[in-house]
Parts: structure tokens; C-alpha cells; sequence
């Protein structure tokens, strides 16, 4: 998701006021409920214990084409495929049965089928070594119920749009390329629809105007190139404690966001930590501190996936912040970033945030000049070892008649000293 800047995207005071009062305090312990996969998504052989780097020593700076061990990274936010905002806080069911039958329609309008292929044209022309993906979106559907929305636990099993698989089929349409080395679920909603816009058609009388549940299971990925001397070990995720809740049908929807992380060499290169992450995207800006603020604070406090360590580490993804292009408020957690000493390795020219139109079909609304903000990133915390090569923006142009995605791509060639 894009940040919180238009009017499409804006949440009432309602969810900004429930976030204050139940997570102010989740700053004070700051730290992520994670876990470890072990090293089974290894691709190759060692082991992050060995031949590790000496933080601090290393001669790279942005520009530095010398010695050293070249790493490409990249990280792509997916675009879920729709805008929630009209199911967020609906004022009656039968207009949230509405607003997530619009939400369908979106997701089938947006056709990711077809935008995986732009995607993973872009993945394959940079070819990175590592890319932290979000909002990798599993659509599934089912029965008409409200049931889900009650008790808090969705059931449906159809797959619709599976958007991890369809975009490995691309990447690995003519050989194998990518390959998955963590993912961590994220929020997970099923509610009613009426998809087919026909009234009183749904075999519920309660909500009579629904023929089918619609379910949206967030995720967040981390993929790495095969073939290519890379290696992972240590695949780990987890949830933030700080998280927003969303009123939904007058109770509060908590959106479950977090993080992957693993450990890496790439040809010849020490072992660093690769961290991917997608912080609060609909954090009111007048929260101090924000949800996203808080998240971020987990990511760099003692123990945290993104804290200093034995290893250094390359921190990429959605942060919904920024110390410039952004409003003051929304500039909370990149700050969070910056005092805990992580420091950019990305371009900001061209910007890459956000279409304005939750339709990205060339024509329906979107523009180039939308994108006037940065909320994607690279940052490292050993500027030191971890020099900045080259950077770029990719997914800038509609493809096969869609933008790719509402954000554009953030691609970092980095030179590690070790």
C-alpha cells in the first residue's frame, strides 16, 4: 500500500484515537514476535558463523566501483490489488457488502496475471540477488458468511489469485531463476461481497445482496537468484507488537503487519542480514509516535531483526516514510531508522510513490506524475563495508497495458568491502 496521502486512503479519527490508546506503550518494549525456519532455504553451502565481516573497516563509498564483492538487491511492493478504504469503517452491512463486492471487482480489474509479467520483467532485467517483496497478496473466496468477520478466523480455501505463485511462473518461465527463502503471513480478512452487483441474489437473508466471501491474506517475501553464488541460512519473520486496528462493522480489525529477514553471502562476499519489511501504510499523521514509528523501533531494538550485531545488515522495503518527501508526521519512522544509525543506500531521483488511482490499467486514472514521494528503500547500518554502487527506479511506465504496480521498483547495486 502506498502511504496515506489522498483522499481514498484517508481513515476516520475513530481508528487514529484506538491506535493511541492501545499502543503508545508498545514503544517501552519494543521487539517482534518471530521465529526461526533454521537454514532449510539454503542455497548453497556455508554458514553465518564462518568468515564473518569487520564491521566499521571497510573503504566503499556511494560511487566506489574498486575492490570489494558486488550485491544486488532490490525490493517491490506488489499492490494487493484494490483499495480498502471503502470497507474500512462502512457505515451500515449492507454497505460493507457493497464495498467488498467493489473490492473484487478492483482485484479481477487489475489483473495480476497479466501484471506479474511486468513485474517479473523487471526483476529479471536487474537481476538482484535478493528482493524483498510486500503486499504479496493470496486472494481466496467461499460461501456467503459473516461468520468469518465475527469470530475473527476467515476459512476460505478457493484460490483466485495466488500472487507468490503467478509471479514465480514468470520468473521462472524459461528457467529456474528465483526461488522463495521466507514468507510471513500478515493481515488475513474475509468478509462478504456482492461481487456481481445483482441485489437479494446470496443465500443468506441476513445479508442477502452477498453471493460470495472474498478473503485477502497479506504476505511478505523475501526471494533470492538462483545459480548466481548466492547463499541463505538463518530464514527468520515475525509480526510487529505495534499494530493499527481498523473499525470494521463497529469492531476493531487489528492489521497485522511485519518482516523476513535472513542471513546471506553472495559470491565471495562475508555473511550480512537481508531484512525486508512494509510498515503501517494507513498510520494517521498526527499520531505521535506512529504505528509505523513504533514498528520501526522494533525492527532496530536489542534483539530485533534489523538491531547491530555480528553481521551487517541491508534493510529493504515499503517504510510509508521518508525524511523529505513526505509530511512531517510521516517522517517518524524513517527518523526511528536514522538515530539507530541505518543510512541510505538508494536513489530518491526518480521518486517512486504512488499512483493516485486504485486502477492501474493504462487509462484509468493513474499518471507518471503521481509519483512525487519515497516511501521504498535501501538502508544498511555498516556504511563503512557496504557501499552504494548504483541505483534505479524501475516500473515507472504502464507494461502490457497496466503500471506493474502502484509503486514503482527500487533497485541498489551495492560493493561490500568484505
Amino acid at each position: 500500500m502506498s502511504l496515506d496521502l489522498s483522499p481514498r486512503r484517508m481513515l476516520p479519527v475513530l481508528a487514529a484515537l484506538f491506535a493511541l490508546a492501545l499502543f503508545l506503550p508498545a514503544l517501552a518494549s519494543a521487539g517482534g514476535h518471530g521465529h526461526s525456519g533454521g537454514d532449510r532455504h539454503s542455497h548453497g553451502h556455508g554458514h553465518p558463523g564462518h568468515d564473518r565481516g569487520h564491521r566499521g573497516h571497510g573503504h566503499g563509498q556511494p560511487g566506489d566501483h574498486g575492490h570489494g564483492h558486488e550485491v544486488n538487491v532490490m525490493t517491490r511492493n506488489l499492490y494487493l490489488g484494490a483499495d480498502l478504504a471503502p470497507a474500512i469503517g462502512a457505515p451500515s452491512l449492507e454497505a460493507f457488502v457493497a464495498a467488498n463486492g467493489q473490492i473484487l471487482r478492483e482485484v479481477s480489474a487489475n489483473d495480476f496475471p497479466t501484471r506479474a509479467k511486468g513485474l517479473a520483467s523487471e526483476i529479471l532485467e536487474k537481476e538482484p540477488d535478493l528482493v524483498g517483496l510486500q503486499e504479496v497478496a493470496l486472494w481466496r473466496t467461499g460461501p456467503p458468511s459473516l461468520t468469518p468477520v465475527l469470530t475473527g478466523e476467515p476459512s476460505a480455501t478457493t484460490v483466485r489469485y495466488d500472487y507468490l505463485q503467478l509471479l514465480l511462473d514468470q520468473l521462472n518461465k524459461k528457467k529456474p531463476q528465483y526461488e522463495v527463502v521466507v514468507t510471513q503471513n500478515e493481515f488475513d480478512l474475509e468478509a462478504p461481497g456482492d461481487e456481481n452487483g445483482v441485489p437479494g441474489d446470496g443465500p443468506n437473508p441476513a445479508i442477502a445482496n452477498a453471493e460470495i466471501n472474498g478473503r485477502l491474506t497479506m504476505r511478505d517475501v523475501i526471494l533470492a537468484r538462483r545459480g548466481a553464488g548466492v547463499q541463505t541460512a538463518n530464514p527468520q519473520s515475525g509480526n510487529f507488537k505495534a499494530l493499527l486496528a481498523v473499525p470494521i462493522l463497529g469492531q476493531p480489525l487489528t492489521i497485522k503487519r511485519g518482516w523476513t529477514a535472513a542471513d546471506a553471502k553472495v559470491r565471495g562476499s562475508d555473511w550480512f542480514r537481508f531484512v525486508n519489511t512494509h510498515l503501517e501504510a494507513f498510520d494517521p499523521p498526527q499520531l505521535v509516535p506512529s504505528i509505523r514509528a513504533l514498528q520501526a523501533a522494533e525492527l532496530v531494538a536489542p534483539g530485533g531483526p534489523a538491531a547491530n550485531g555480528d553481521l551487517p545488515v541491508v534493510l529493504v522495503g515499503d517504510l510509508n516514510s521518508d525524511d523529505d518527501t513526505v509530511s512531517p508526521g510521516d517522517q517518524q519512522a524513517y527518523r526511528v531508522l536514522l538515530e539507530a544509525g541505518l543510512v541510505e543506500r538508494s536513489t530518491n531521483d526518480p521518486l517512486g510513490c504512488c499512483l493516485n488511482s486504485s486502477l492501474l490499467a493504462e487509462g484509468a486514472g493513474g499518471s507518471v506524475a503521481d509519483f512525487d514521494h519515497q516511501v521504498d528503500h535501501v538502508m544498511t547500518d555498516d556504511p563503512g563495508n557496504v557501499a552504494l554502487q548504483s541505483s534505479s527506479v524501475t516500473g515507472l511506465l504502464p507494461v502490457n497495458g497496466f503500471w506493474s504496480s502502484d509503486h514503482a521498483g527500487l533497485f541498489s547495486s551495492l560493493r561490500f568491502a568484505h
